[in-house]
């Protein structure tokens, strides 16, 4: 399997990335466990949590999804064979949010303990932070970078502006810049990343990491009806996307599919894949079985014929 650089650092990961968001959500410990063995004996090697998962479940405070990555790897004894990216700044308690030094300092510190590991190979700002200046920022991840923390550093949910902006305060400062970018992006929600910021990453060699990648499940096909969606965790998510652009998105995928004898998120997948400037992108699954689904999305290859089609059916 092709490995893919993660910006300019040294760091390589499969061409798909599991999306440790339900961890501690919808699927338990046990089932987490089983999850991560069987991704990375797949051969896969980059998970993805944030330290404020899953925060918006019932009687969760946020840090679940990290510690139950921290216990796997203690009892799998795999840490070795992952690149784990987490992420800091959402609003873990009113005193506990952000992108200040202060806060950056003591929030690594937080998921290192509950990831039971000395170093982040990727740490990420998970959203934009206008009340800190960029580079107390910056130079707060250049610091933990060159103590041995973190390895690489990341932005999720930037403007390109702001984004810009980040990449220019690293550049006079001489520190490490952000390496990849974690925004929203999939076939069916195209408008956000598509334009400056997919530009600016592409000149700039900024890896993208996509999250949503299935549209909380829509693109996976089995959301068709709003019947469909009764006692779903994720049913908030699809719900608008059931129109007439996203049953024509669907149709695209079926089509698609069928041509490949695939199924339609590993198409949706593989239609990232081909996208500028994408590294892997991020998706979830709650079943063995629906993971060894989604990761055969990175066999599929599709034509120019095919990417267009589907491009054309999303625009």
């Amino acid at each position: 399997m092709q490995k893919r650089k993660l910006g300019r650092s040294g760091l390589e990961i499969a061409p798909l990335i599991f999306g440790g968001n339900v961890f501690g959500w919808t699927v338990d410990e046990k089932g987490s466990f089983a999850l991560l063995d069987a991704f990375v004996d797949a051969g896969f090697n980059c998970v993805d949590t944030a330290d404020v998962y899953s925060k918006w479940a019932a009687g969760n405070k946020g840090g679940e999804s990290e510690t139950i990555i921290g216990k796997w790897f203690k009892a799998s004894g795999k840490r070795d064979k992952v690149i784990i990216a987490t992420k800091c700044g959402m609003e873990m308690a009113p005193d506990k949010k952000g992108l200040s030094k202060a806060y950056i300092v003591r929030a690594v510190e937080d998921s290192l303990k509950r990831l039971q590991t000395d170093t982040i190979d990727l740490y990420q700002s998970h959203r934009d932070d206008p009340e800190t200046p960029l580079e107390e920022t910056m130079e707060a991840h250049a610091a933990l970078i060159k103590a041995g923390k973190v390895r690489v550093v990341g932005a999720s949910n930037y403007s390109a502006d702001r984004l810009k902006a980040a990449l220019a305060v690293s550049a006079k400062a001489g520190i490490p810049r952000y390496e990849t970018l974690q925004p929203n992006y999939n076939l069916a929600d195209r408008k956000e990343f598509e334009g400056p910021l997919q530009d600016l990453c592409v000149a700039e060699s900024i890896s993208v990491i996509p999250y949503y990648s299935l549209a909380s499940g829509f693109l996976t096909g089995k959301y068709r009806s709003e019947g469909d969606l009764a006692q779903r965790a994720r049913a908030g998510g699809v719900k608008k996307h059931l129109n007439a652009r996203g049953f024509a998105i669907l149709g695209a995928l079926d089509t698609v599919a069928a041509k490949h004898g695939a199924t339609p998120a590993q198409v949706a997948l593989a239609w990232l894949l081909a996208q500028p400037a994408i590294a892997a992108p991020i998706a979830s699954a709650t079943t063995t079985a629906q993971l060894a689904d989604i990761l055969k999305c990175a066999e599929l290859k599709l034509s120019a014929d095919d990417v267009a089609a589907l491009s054309k059916a999303s625009a």
